[in-house]
């Protein structure tokens, strides 16, 4: 009888599984590096331009502005990272509010049924954008953007028809508004330094959203399908589910914000939201999720919607023409590809 030799134990050096990653090879290949270190550069910044910028309240108002940015900047970064776009974010969050309002308002109903007939019909905007996208042939670019014209033509004539001007009639003396401010629009003192709870939803959006990335079967199912959809369809990943899925996050970001916008000022003007949308998408990419998909992280928008924060009130703080604005976002947008380009090969060559 002839002993059979044992299998050879795998060589360390030969088997990619059993070698171990260096610290500094997990750091380089963190897809929110470059906007780290971009976000670290810009602080220093304007903490040297702008005497007022490190001041608490001026931290406050930064984060403000991030968390106006950020909330709808995670979800879209999760449909980026699963390979699409929606053209229609910005318009939707007015959209949002503006049945919000008017609901309410034509109904007179306590708020929070406008709330909630809001929430509905966000989603269902969302499910839409996602059902047309998985059961026809055009890109999302482009079924998105026609979502885009319906809702801002829709905005405008609905409010005209409704209210007989472009905004909508105030709320601010309907039962529930108050503690619908309280949960949207409300401020929290802390160390004497005023905090907009906009900040929590922001904070609560990127720690759900990253759970989701990196904790769940749903977050391997968006990388999946960003990374290539026919793949990913054949080793059962539900194509279809995760991109409507992904359509309904943005959807639901739009009505946090949306409710936010209304509650803050009680009335809402319906051409707003134009262009948002961009600003959404350049915080995801400043972030480092790619254009291609399959790339990214919800951290990652986060800190590409705090340098949007940073820029857009350091400016103001160093006393320079605001309307240089966008010229530095485009500058931290190229920047900001460059760099994570630049990680991306680099932890690449390291593997």
């Amino acid at each position: 009888m002839t002993a059979t030799a044992p299998a050879p134990a795998p060589d360390a050096k030969t088997d990619e599984r059993l070698v171990r990653t260096s610290p500094l090879k997990k750091l380089m290949g963190r897809p929110e590096l470059g906007s780290v270190v971009g976000a670290i550069a810009v602080f220093l910044f304007f903490s040297f331009v702008a005497d007022s910028f490190l001041q608490a309240s001026s931290l406050a108002t930064v984060l403000y502005a991030a968390s106006t940015l950020g909330i709808m900047a995670v979800p879209v970064a999760l449909l980026m990272i699963g390979g699409e776009f929606d053209l229609s974010a910005g318009v939707l969050v007015t959209t949002s509010a503006l049945v919000s309002s008017m609901f309410s308002y034509q109904m007179t109903a306590n708020v929070w049924v406008g709330v909630g007939v809001s929430l509905l019909v966000t989603l269902a905007i969302g499910v839409f954008n996602g059902v047309m996208l998985t059961r026809t042939d055009p890109p999302s670019f482009i079924i998105t953007l026609g979502t885009f014209l319906m809702l801002t033509g829709m905005n405008l004539g609905f409010t005209k028809m409704i209210s007989g001007t472009v905004s909508t009639k105030s709320i601010s003396d309907m039962e529930g508004f108050s503690s619908a401010k309280d949960v949207f629009a409300s401020t929290i003192t802390i160390g004497g330094v005023d905090f907009k709870v906009t900040i929590l939803w922001w904070l609560a959006l990127i720690a759900v959203a990253t759970w989701i990335l990196l904790r769940t079967r749903v977050g391997n199912w968006i990388f999946a399908v960003g990374g290539g959809e026919d793949a990913a369809r054949a080793v059962g990943v539900p194509v279809a589910k995760t991109k409507i899925g992904l359509y309904m996050g943005v959807a639901f970001g739009a009505w946090i914000s949306g409710q936010h916008l209304l509650f803050s000022y009680d009335t809402v003007q319906s051409g707003e939201g134009v262009g948002n949308e961009l600003i959404y998408i350049v915080a995801a990419v400043i972030g480092g999720c790619l254009i291609t998909g399959g790339y990214g992280s919800a951290v990652g928008a986060a800190v590409g919607a705090l340098i949007f924060g940073m820029v857009s009130k350091g400016i103001v703080y160093a006393e320079w023409n605001s309307d240089w604005f966008k010229f530095f976002l485009g500058v931290m947008l190229l920047l900001a590809t460059l760099l994570n380009h630049w990680v991306r090969k680099r932890a690449e060559a390291t593997k």
